[in-house]
């Protein structure tokens, strides 16, 4: 499906970003795995080119700009063209949970830095790639965004905000060729493995709240669905959200 094409992934190391990378790179795409662990990110990378695939992997924390710069410098140098990039990286308090009242000034901020202010500097890192490539560009979002979730009112408002995003960029970037859409899944990941920790209640509460009752694997289940979203047989899409959740939200 996506053969031939360069994609890059944020927040690639674990979880659903890894999934993500290691399906792209089956359906034949070259990945840029980058983390902040480069080393996760390069095990990533080597996992993707032990199945016969293409990788290359990079450190890259999305509040850089010269790091969000670098990697897509990386792509361009090692794959000669951006087709995809995806923006997944989520901020170490996004699984914890809080009501607003215990919410800290270092939570709120780290977590609108990394899921709005990254996608804000990597829409403008790949916009010219993207352009030349007429590609796309893809933001990780969630349920949360669409409903709000309880106790994750940071969470579900900067998950609001990067649909709202990425609907007007998708406005903004449509006479240019270039897709904009975003992707919410439900799927099992070190993340939310601590969020059911913290919050032993949620665990039933979203694994029966789903109409196949179960939550989905990251590489299996979302990133299909991701292979999908920024391949060519979805060229007449953009501006939407793909909830990829097993039936927990329905619209």
């Amino acid at each position: 499906m996506l053969h031939g094409s360069t994609v890059l992934i944020t927040g690639a190391s674990q979880g659903v970003g890894r999934g993500l990378a290691l399906a792209a790179g089956a359906a034949g795409a070259a990945v840029v795995v980058t983390a902040r662990n480069v080393e996760a990110a390069e095990s990533v990378a080597g996992e993707i080119r032990d199945r016969g695939g293409q990788a290359a992997s990079c450190r890259v924390d999305v509040v850089d700009r010269a790091q969000v710069q670098g990697a897509v410098a990386l792509a361009l140098s090692r794959f000669g063209h951006l087709d995809a990039v995806v923006h997944n990286a989520t901020s170490r308090f996004s699984g914890r949970g809080a009501l607003l009242e215990n919410v800290t000034d270092e939570d709120w901020d780290d977590q609108v830095a990394v899921g709005l202010r990254g996608a804000f500097m990597l829409g403008q890192a790949a916009f010219a790639a993207l352009k030349e490539s007429r590609g796309s560009f893809t933001i990780l979002v969630s349920n949360a965004g669409i409903e709000g979730s309880l106790p994750l009112p940071v969470y579900s408002a900067v998950k609001g905000a990067q649909r709202a995003l990425a609907k007007s960029l998708a406005r903004e970037w449509g006479p240019e060729g270039i897709r904009v859409n975003a992707l919410a899944p439900v799927a099992m990941t070190p993340a939310m493995e601590d969020f059911f920790a913290a919050q032993p209640k949620m665990r039933a509460y979203i694994e029966f709240g789903a109409a196949l009752r179960r939550v989905g694997d990251p590489e299996a289940d979302i990133g299909p669905a991701l292979n999908f979203l920024i391949g060519d047989d979805s060229q007449f899409i953009t501006g939407q959200t793909l909830l990829v959740n097993g039936g927990a939200t329905m619209v």
